[in-house]
């Protein structure tokens, strides 16, 4: 016989469908996709995407012409005594200063301490393998290595307006597909020779400013300012419009170097690279296709070569 329940009381209870873990269908409803973390107001990086928003209502047109810090970029380290010493004399934003183990001293490492010193820079010494890792594969420290952030691009119009508010005649260089590091570290250290304000480089299709160029500029890259040029063609394009004449260097040019006529005016000299030469669009740009006569024992001259020949005759030209 059944035991009577209590008056009242529920006649059973139902059990949980088979296969719920015991939720109901509201709990099992899905709650959405995750925001993105720009979304999520707590973020940095919502904070990150406000800023970016306020600074393109500032300045629009330059927020489209991308960034002008090259993807993925990591610390660099700048080795080498001279490029050392320059860097940390113009206050580059190094984070530290490492100095091998029973290092020879000389006055550049004297005075590369009383300047991290002075600086507050952290100071760290290290062993020469450590070192030798830092300065990467065939890479010369001589003892010493500086830590800094990704390089920061300037924006050409921004390099074209410094020029010309210090009441200088522009003469910049601009490379066309030059990937070596080590050819845009020696066009930097003869533009800063022969009286160039700076040098553009594409975002794309070209060497960064790295360690090996910061190297090779032997300090130079210190002192001249790189700008980053999202479209190469459109730049040149606008610095024309603002009277600034492009000149190409090519084998095949119209006028030999010694006699180019617009040597006195605002300039921006577009190297190519060694073996494609200039690109079809940028030669279309260019105002005039300017040659090296050089041997036929040669094909061809190195790019950062070339930077040379051509700067040293213009900087010849200017001072005549």
């Amino acid at each position: 016989m059944a035991k009577p329940g209590r008056p009242g009381a529920a006649k059973g209870k139902k059990s949980a469908t088979k296969g719920t873990g015991g939720k109901n269908k509201r709990g099992l409803a899905g709650r959405g996709p995750t925001p993105k973390a720009e979304d999520r107001t707590y973020h940095k990086a919502h904070k990150r995407k406000e800023l970016a928003e306020r600074s393109a209502a500032k300045h629009p047109k330059r927020q489209q012409q991308g960034p002008r810090r090259r993807p993925n970029d990591d610390n660099e380290y700048v080795t080498g005594r001279n490029s050392v010493l320059e860097a940390l004399r113009t206050n580059i934003p190094a984070t530290a200063l490492y100095i091998a183990q029973r290092i020879e001293m000389d006055d550049r490492v004297k005075e590369m301490l009383t300047l991290a010193h002075k600086n507050n820079l952290p100071m760290l010494e290290v062993t020469r393998p450590e070192l030798d890792r830092m300065a990467g594969f065939d890479g010369v420290h001589q003892g010493v290595a500086l830590k800094v952030p990704p390089y920061e691009y300037a924006h050409p119009q921004d390099l074209l307006e410094q020029i010309i508010d210090r009441g200088q005649t522009p003469l910049l260089v601009a490379l066309d597909g030059v990937t070596d590091p080590r050819n845009l570290g020696a066009i930097i250290r003869s533009t800063a020779a022969f009286g160039g304000q700076g040098v553009i480089v594409p975002q794309r299709r070209s060497a960064g400013l790295n360690s090996a160029a910061w190297k090779t500029s032997a300090g130079a890259a210190a002192r001249i300012p790189v700008a980053m040029a999202p479209n190469l063609t459109q730049v040149l394009k606008d610095l024309k419009k603002q009277g600034v004449f492009v000149l190409g260097l090519d084998g095949g040019g119209e006028v030999d170097m010694p006699n180019i006529e617009l040597s006195d005016r605002p300039l921006v000299v577009v190297i190519g690279s060694e073996g494609e030469g200039l690109s079809r669009l940028v030669t279309e740009t260019c105002d005039q296709i300017v040659s090296i006569p050089i041997s036929d024992a040669a094909e061809s001259l190195n790019a950062g070569i070339a930077a040379s020949v051509a700067l040293y005759q213009i900087s010849t030209l200017r001072a005549a």
